[in-house]
């Protein structure tokens, strides 16, 4: 597999996400003193691509570990970094949860019933991490409630608590300097205990929220960066799917109809009909 990389500005690189295994996007925020990590990775064989790629350009090791929320695949490969971690403080209650666990099937099958994974999830770890699973769980080191500030020297980070559906701890990291908006996962539906889901005004709140940043880049840790102007467009029909089903609530056909005008075709994209079957859930 190639892994793809991307300087998106003199300070700051990405690895791009993999979906093979589930793999988001990971950073390297660089500043004059310390050179920060957005999140750890899905493994320490993921971590372990992205410092070599480090190594290979001459560019320093990060010094320190910024979480955007605790889900396996930003979060596994802690402990190949072994960094102090800055994270929510909801984030160190569910790392907690999982420190000592012994990841076997058994243990795995376990979390699925809790509603703390799902089955995708599951599927994914055991892809990743084969038979074996030798899985370390770090708890972070420096915790936060709302926002913390994290200057690097020349150029600060901002993480911030907005949380959502996706995950309760969900948090953005602004690049201030370079107007890079990292969003993590927090637009995204929710993912485990149960079918997932979105709330439409929760959904707006937070788009609204990323809007207001008015960012050079905005980077989803599955997708692909895009500047405001594709972000806006990207997230468009989207925005108005949520407004739709905030006005019309639960009357499903009004909601197509409007949004078949709105798009002006006969039939709604698949993405959109699987995200209306989202805010439906969201809507119980």
């Amino acid at each position: 597999m190639e892994h793809k990389f991307q300087q998106l500005s003199k300070r700051v690189m990405i690895m791009h996400a993999e979906h093979d295994t589930d793999r988001p996007i990971l950073a390297a925020v660089m500043g004059d003193r310390r050179t920060l990590l957005m999140d750890a990775g899905n493994s320490p064989a993921h971590a372990e691509l992205f410092r070599d790629e480090l190594s290979k350009r001459g560019y320093k090791q990060p010094d320190i570990l910024a979480l955007t929320h605790w889900h396996w695949d930003h979060t596994f490969g802690m402990s190949a970094w072994n960094l102090p971690a800055v994270a929510h403080e909801k984030t160190a209650k569910a790392l907690a949860y999982l420190v000592g666990l012994d990841w076997s099937d058994d243990c795995l099958e376990q979390l699925i019933a809790e509603g703390i994974l799902s089955n995708e999830s599951a599927a994914d770890i055991r892809k990743e991490f084969g038979e074996k699973r030798a899985i370390t769980i770090l708890e972070p080191d420096i915790l936060f409630k709302d926002s913390i500030s994290i200057d690097l020297g020349g150029i600060a980070c901002e993480l911030v608590h907005v949380g959502g559906d996706h995950a309760g701890d969900s948090c953005f990291l602004y690049v201030k300097e370079e107007r890079i908006l990292f969003l993590g996962d927090a637009l995204g539906p929710s993912v485990y205990g149960g079918p997932r889901k979105y709330s439409s005004t929760g959904f707006l709140k937070l788009l609204g929220l990323a809007y207001n940043y008015k960012a050079a880049w905005y980077v989803e840790s599955h997708g692909i960066p895009m500047n405001e102007e594709e972000f806006r467009k990207d997230l468009s029909p989207w925005e108005r799917l949520a407004r739709i089903v905030d006005v019309f609530g639960h009357d499903r056909e009004r909601v197509v109809l409007e949004m078949k005008a709105y798009l002006k075709v006969e039939e709604l994209p698949k993405d959109l009909l699987q995200g209306l079957e989202y805010f439906m859930a969201g809507m119980k």
